[in-house]
């Protein structure tokens, strides 16, 4: 018997975190925000070096040995600066390496054992767990995805100009789909979901009857 895995991949603010949050509590799985980990590694480069924007692989590494516990919970992970530079350690393939086999254990051998494992990132479903029992990419127009960032952050009491969160987002999609490793793509056998008309609830009933279509054809 192997653990049961579900791998949801997207851009950002499609709404792949709160859909994975929620499938994770639905069915009684662990859920990691792969994300949060190269987050972690962004904030630690900028914390470690504050005045510099060219980080290289040796400084990114350092930056992941750095990482806590109290790190992972650091609020200042969803700053925009930190949005930014995680997306750049994310291309750096000794990052990549470093980080792949923390996520893969946690799909084996999820905490607290919990029945299975909800995993969302950029490449679960192609890289991290190319045999997950079910795939899940998730998309939504780009100005719908900056309008929903905007109200993120501005509900966070930050500050956010739509003009500027659209072309970083723009340029973050950019880059991860460009990047030579692990590219964000959709794997041959995702479920493609486009919530651009969708709201959090639809996202989530959409993605259930997929599982729940898909698990009884395996039966």
């Amino acid at each position: 018997m192997t653990t049961p895995v579900i791998a949801i991949d997207g851009t950002a603010a499609s709404g792949k975190g709160t859909l994975a949050r929620r499938l994770a509590r639905q069915l009684g799985y662990a859920y990691l925000d792969t994300g949060l980990l190269y987050r972690a590694t962004g904030f630690m480069t900028l914390s470690l070096y504050p005045d510099t924007d060219e980080i290289t692989e040796e400084m990114a590494i350092t930056a992941v040995n750095a990482i806590t516990a109290a790190t992972m919970e650091n609020s200042a992970l969803r700053d925009e600066e930190v949005t930014q530079r995680a997306s750049k350690v994310a291309a750096m393939p000794a990052v990549r390496t470093a980080l792949i086999e923390q996520q893969r254990n946690f799909a084996k051998n999820p905490p607290e054992s919990a029945a299975g494992a909800v995993l969302d990132g950029r490449d679960i479903g192609t890289v991290i767990c190319p045999d997950a029992d079910h795939k899940i990419y998730v998309d939504a127009d780009v100005e719908v995805r900056a309008t929903r960032r905007v109200k993120e952050l501005l509900e966070r009491g930050d500050e956010a100009i739509h003009a500027r969160v659209l072309q970083d987002m723009r340029e973050r999609d950019a880059r991860d789909s460009s990047r030579s490793v692990a590219p964000l793509v959709a794997a041959d056998d995702a479920f493609i979901m486009d919530t651009t008309k969708m709201d959090a609830d639809a996202a989530f009933t959409t993605a259930l009857e997929f599982i729940s279509k898909r698990n009884q054809s395996k039966a």
